[in-house]
């Protein structure tokens, strides 16, 4: 018998059959997609999905729910294509084809002035081949965590002595006064950077504004203004080191920047240790169950590489991060 398919974004005639399929993707979420956070529940999910805080495409063969597609327009200046999964990903390249077409085809009106960017996380690097039929380009990215137990993360960064700051250079913590001198050092940080080809706000000052903004708004996660460096000289803010707070335990780098002038001399590192010595102390004295920090960095960016291991963190994994212009 020959297999219909039709992939469209689900209605409520599909919800009750959809409910196993999301289960199979949450059950792997973790081990087979590298999630740090439980995703929502299938309640949850269709809430979101009523709201159009999220959109999903399903794939359906003969009728039945067997892959599906999730993707966001709302929360920065790309369209988001979080995750594709099939169920026991069985057929999968095949199945991502029906769903990145009409996905495509959905998106059409957002994709005139917005990138496409899909970290494609776990299993979906299997899919590179399929998208870069539709055109899509790619970068690599690589995890990096610093674990506060159970290796010897701390250890390593212990045995850093930083060299003292020259006079006419501090380091303080974030004070909001800071956040027009923030947006325009990380602007310049990162407006030619591979992170601003699956984020162009990156290449603006409006556009940074934005992510700064969301950053210390709690917009992404709870941010750590006690946690987050800033490299004054002169008294002038020249670098910032931002640190947030996940599910109340991770510890993430959403943006680390500093100007061209003051690259090269060591700051990077100085910042970054001063962060991460806070997180320890709030780690240690219980004051936060943090039990990691991670970020993550190009694969090919051998400098940002040299810097995280040199203070303890070590490499998880890496992934393909897919962006269409």
């Amino acid at each position: 018998m020959s297999t219909n398919f039709q992939a469209k974004l689900i209605t409520e005639d599909e919800y009750k059959s959809f409910e196993s399929l999301y289960n199979d993707f949450r059950d792997r979420a973790k081990d087979e997609y590298k999630f740090e956070l439980e995703p929502l529940d299938y309640k949850g999910f269709i809430d979101a999905v009523r709201k159009e805080l999220i959109k999903c495409i399903v794939l359906l063969e003969n009728s039945i729910p067997t892959a599906f597609l999730i993707y966001t327009t709302s929360i920065s200046e790309a369209v988001e294509l979080n995750i594709i999964h099939c169920y026991n990903m069985e057929n999968i390249e095949e199945r991502s084809r029906y769903l990145v077409k009409e996905f495509l085809k959905e998106t059409e009106y957002e994709r005139e002035d917005k990138v496409v960017c899909y970290p494609m996380l776990g299993e979906q690097k299997n899919l590179i081949h399929e998208m870069a039929k539709f055109h899509f380009k790619f970068i690599g990215i690589v995890v990096l965590r610093f674990m506060m137990f159970g290796t010897n993360s701390k250890e390593i960064f212990n045995m850093y002595k930083p060299e003292p700051l020259p006079y006419e250079y501090t380091i303080t913590e974030w004070d909001k006064r800071y956040f027009d001198d923030a947006v325009k050092v990380i602007n310049e940080a990162f407006e030619n950077s591979a992170d601003a080809l699956f984020d162009p706000r990156f290449k603006t000052e409006e556009g940074t504004n934005d992510i700064i903004h969301k950053i210390v708004e709690d917009v992404y996660a709870e941010f750590l203004p006690e946690a987050t460096s800033v490299l004054l000289h002169n008294g002038k803010p020249v670098g910032f080191c931002f640190m947030n707070l996940t599910g109340g335990q991770i510890a993430n780098i959403p943006i680390f920047g500093l100007t061209k002038e003051h690259q090269g001399k060591g700051f990077s590192k100085i910042m970054l240790a001063n962060s991460l010595r806070k997180l320890i102390n709030t780690a240690e004295v219980g004051t936060r169950h943090i039990t990691e920090v991670n970020t993550t960095t190009e694969t090919n960016n051998f400098q940002a590489l040299k810097l995280y291991r040199h203070l303890g963190f070590k490499e998880d994994y890496n992934y393909p991060q897919a962006y269409l212009e």
